[in-house]
């Protein structure tokens, strides 16, 4: 398993080597396309990017949890969660990718 985390970057420099537009032009298309995605998650709206997953927001309802050092009950108060739900198309591509990893290895 690796360590490295892609940052935005690393994404702009694969549409830069990928399409072909300047670094500039790159970092704006990169920069566009998450101001959309945060955009609609703010609105409420459901992303779902074909062959890759969805994102929604979740809103959750006040509840009491435990403090696990010392067990006292802490109300927690409501929020919205960012959800992901990957699609079946990323989940064979991950688990086929690690069958493939795991072979190499034998």
């Amino acid at each position: 398993m690796s360590d490295d985390t892609v940052t935005r970057a690393q994404l702009t420099e694969s549409v830069y080597q990928e399409v072909g537009l300047s670094r500039n032009e790159s970092a704006s298309l990169v920069e566009t396309v998450l101001e959309e995605i945060c955009a609609a998650l703010q609105r409420g709206d459901v992303v779902k990017i074909s062959s890759f997953g969805s994102f929604s927001v979740r809103d959750k309802g006040e509840r009491i949890g435990r403090n696990p050092k010392t067990g006292e009950e802490v109300p927690i108060s409501p929020r919205r969660v960012l959800v992901f739900r990957p699609s079946h198309v990323l989940k064979g591509r991950i688990n086929n990718g690690a069958a493939a990893a795991e072979a190499r290895r034998s």
